[in-house]
């Protein structure tokens, strides 16, 4: 419903609080020649380059988390914005984030606030956390913005721990299930191979199967191997194309196991995005849009993006969630009432709350449910295999016996 919707909001408006709005926090500072500071840009976007043969990747979510509790520290401590910079711009190990740092502090000194300064480098700074600097200019409470923002990223980097720990048992006990099939096939079964030559005859089906396959990967595994690698590569290629990634994000939601984890993550996610931006003050449309687009999943975020034209229209929030499937109807009810009461960040926040704790509840529930199932499924598998191998053993030896 919102396919069109999502083209034509795919990059989120900024909010641009009032010239100079940030010099409470950052204090003044005289600005430099254009000329010098457009040299020192230069500089500092070659830095890495000038480095030897090191490469430096950019900055990961931890030290984007590192940079923003380091900074709320330093400027709640009355340190300039440009000098917090440049302090955390020398201790910085990564070559391409200290670049970036030395631009930021280029830029204010140049006149421009903090925010404008982040926009410059959207591949690293989100809508979400340049909004909230935005609004925390404007409000001049930029030290408590970048500490409730380490929270918040604090708080996506456990949740996305969880999550991921949750999957790593079950894919071990995959990885395990087919070395060990893999190890069966080529290197035990041949062994029985010239006892059963002859008697083919004799052999259960499943013997024959087993022993065809592993005639196969002994034969082809030069072909196998790189059709394997070329299947998961053509995998991820998909699920990142745009029809790809639709799909995938439906499955995700349609799976017995993955997809109440998966819902859980979904909401956790949107509520608590909105629950902090409505508590910074960020206008509720940029706040609905920023929402969507880091919800994680297709579908949420053509909802999220359809409740954005609906509510640009005058309509609320509630209404337009309550014509969608993917948020359960207790959660309308409870935005409802924050709406109608004004209390709207305070019920976003509890929503955010109960279904954080909701989540944990549901990583343990799959995991649990995974693990034995994953070993029921490999104890089967090898099982079989054994049991292909044994029984026309136990055929002829009993055919032996009765002459």
């Amino acid at each position: 419903m919102a396919t069109q919707t999502a083209q034509r909001y795919e990059d989120t408006v900024v909010v641009e609080p009032p010239q100079g709005a940030n010099r409470r926090s950052a204090g003044e500072s005289p600005r430099r020649p254009a000329s010098s500071a457009n040299e020192d840009r230069a500089d500092a976007s070659v830095m890495g380059k000038l480095r030897g043969f090191r490469v430096d990747f950019g900055p990961s979510r931890k030290d984007i988390l590192h940079f923003t509790s380091q900074l709320a520290v330093m400027v709640r401590a009355g340190i300039s914005l440009q000098d917090a910079l440049e302090g955390i711009g020398s201790q910085c190990d990564n070559m391409k984030f200290k670049a970036v740092l030395r631009d930021l502090k280029l830029r204010i000194e140049e006149g421009n606030s903090f925010s404008q300064a982040l926009a410059e480098h959207p591949q690293i700074f989100t809508n979400l956390y340049i909004n909230m600097v935005a609004a925390a200019e404007a409000s001049g409470s930029l030290s408590d913005m970048l500490q409730k923002l380490a929270e918040y990223l604090d708080q996506e980097a456990e949740t996305r721990s969880q999550v991921k720990g949750a999957m790593v048992y079950p894919i071990i006990i995959a990885v395990a299930a087919v070395a060990v099939t893999v190890f069966l096939l080529c290197f035990v079964l041949p062994r029985f191979t010239m006892i059963f030559r002859g008697k083919e005859a004799l052999l259960p089906m499943p013997t024959k199967i087993l022993m065809a396959s592993s005639a196969f990967l002994r034969h082809w595994w030069y072909v196998i191997v790189p059709a394997a690698g070329a299947a998961l590569w053509g995998f991820y290629f998909f699920i990142n194309t745009t029809v790809g990634r639709a799909w995938w994000d439906r499955v995700k939601l349609t799976l017995p196991l993955i997809r109440t984890l998966c819902r859980s993550l979904y909401i956790t996610r949107s509520l608590h995005t909105m629950g902090v931006l409505t508590r910074a003050g960020v206008p509720i449309l940029n706040t609905i849009s920023i929402t969507a687009h880091i919800s994680g999943n297709v579908l949420y975020k053509e909802m999220w993006l359809y409740v954005y034209e609906e509510v640009r229209q005058g309509k609320k929030i509630a209404a337009a969630l309550a014509r969608s499937t993917l948020m359960p109807s207790s959660v309308v009810q409870m935005i409802r009432s924050g709406e109608d009461s004004g209390n709207m960040a305070e019920v976003l926040r509890d929503i955010a709350a109960f279904y954080g704790r909701e989540l944990k509840t549901v990583i343990k529930a799959v995991t649990s449910m995974i693990e034995p199932i994953m070993i029921v499924c490999m104890g089967c598998l090898v099982g079989f295999i054994a049991m292909s191998i044994i029984l026309p053993i136990f055929k002829m030896s009993s055919l032996v016996s009765g002459k």
